[in-house]
């Protein structure tokens, strides 16, 4: 990893290269056909994956094969210090929603064989019951999750024949703060850094997408290399984490899925 500085000052105590406490406690939404509540410190979103025996009308017009997977992402009213109005009472849905819903779909696109899914949608709502930061990143990781408990249902049920979850994936945000790389921002970290990134990886390391910018100030390749130094490095415990999360999900509801289980250890 390039220089990392031993002390700075954090606004929770963190050192820099520490995640905010995570947690993830499964099916919480008992008519979705996965579900997990994730926490990323104060940030609380619920991830549900809904099972559709259809797939989108483009699909069906193009003759593609296989199946898709689709989000949606919501912050309810309360979620925030002050009241966010609902889309719906708008008319519309925000860019910021939209634009993050594109970015859980794609990610979760990015580790599935959705061939092996058959004719049918996976849906991922992600709805935001508390925000503190890193929104989208616990969305991602969170519906990652979800839908892990979801296909494992779908083949316990006989539904499918091939597993077609490829591989775990997870994201994290990084940062410039007070002239230094951290991890997973907060939100008066986020409100206050100079530069902000969101990485999303694969359990092996590779990436899905990364989004990047200066706030407020240019950042340098050695910066921007130690951003993703962390995040690396971050989304690897993530991903431990989820990985308990899918196999307690599987005991509660006690599935026979021994087997792939062991994918998961």
């Amino acid at each position: 990893m390039g220089y990392l500085p031993q002390r700075m000052n954090r606004p929770d105590g963190r050192s820099i290269p520490d995640l905010r406490p995570i947690s993830f406690i499964p099916n919480v939404a008992p008519h979705a056909t996965g579900s997990v509540l994730v926490s990323f410190g104060n940030t609380r979103v619920i991830c549900a994956a809904t099972v559709e025996e259809n797939v989108p009308r483009w699909m069906k017009f193009q003759n593609v094969e296989g199946g898709w997977i689709s989000a949606e992402y919501s912050m309810l009213p309360y979620s925030t210090h002050d009241r966010k109005q609902r889309d719906i009472s708008r008319g519309k849905l925000d860019g910021r929603s939209s634009e993050i819903q594109r970015l859980i779909g794609r990610s979760l696109r990015a580790v599935v064989d959705l061939k092996k899914l058959g004719k049918r949608t996976i849906w991922i709502d992600c709805d935001v019951l508390q925000a503190d930061g890193g929104t989208r990143t616990a969305s991602i990781t969170g519906g990652c999750v979800a839908a892990a408990i979801a296909i494992n249902k779908l083949m316990s049920q006989g539904k499918l024949k091939d597993f077609p979850l490829k591989r775990l994936v997870a994201a994290v945000s990084a940062g410039i703060y007070q002239g230094e790389a951290i991890l997973d921002l907060n939100y008066p970290e986020d409100r206050d850094a100079s530069v902000d990134f969101n990485v999303v990886m694969t359990e092996s390391g590779e990436f899905v997408e990364l989004q990047g910018s200066g706030e407020e100030d240019v950042f340098t390749s050695e910066q921007m290399t130690a951003m993703l130094d962390l995040s690396r490095a971050g989304i690897a415990k993530l991903v431990e984490l989820q990985k308990e999360a899918i196999l307690a999900a599987d005991k509660a509801t006690g599935a026979d899925l021994e087997g792939l289980a062991a994918a998961f250890r």
